[in-house]
C-alpha cells in the first residue's frame, strides 16, 4: 500500500512468532529497523535482589553509511528507556 512505502526505519514484531531475538534485515532504501522479540517471565535483579520481570530484546540493523554506530547505539538505547518506562514519553 502507498502508506507502507518510502520510510526510513521499521519495527518489527518478532515477538509475536514467539521468537526472542533476531538479527533484522535492512528493507530496501531505510536507514534501520528495530525488532522486537517476545516478552516472558525472567528473573532480573531490582535492588539487589532477584525478582520476576517481564522482559523483551531490542535489536535493531542500521545502515552504516548513513547513521554512525554510536547514534545508532543511542538510539536503541532510548528505545529500551522508553520500553522500560513509557512516561518518558510525557516529559
Amino acid at each position: 500500500p502507498q502508506d507502507m512505502q518510502n520510510g526510513t526505519i521499521t519495527i518489527t514484531n518478532i515477538g509475536i512468532f514467539g521468537v526472542d531475538t533476531g538479527t533484522p534485515i535492512l528493507n530496501p532504501g531505510e536507514v534501520g529497523i528495530v525488532a522486537l522479540g517476545s516478552i516472558r517471565p525472567k528473573p532480573w535483579v531490582v535492588d539487589n535482589e532477584i525478582v520476576i520481570r517481564q522482559v523483551t530484546t531490542v535489536g535493531a540493523t542500521f545502515d552504516h553509511r548513513v547513521v554512525d554506530g554510536d547514534v545508532a547505539s543511542r538510539f536503541v538505547q532510548d528505545v529500551a528507556s522508553v520500553l522500560e518506562e513509557p512516561a518518558l514519553l510525557l516529559g
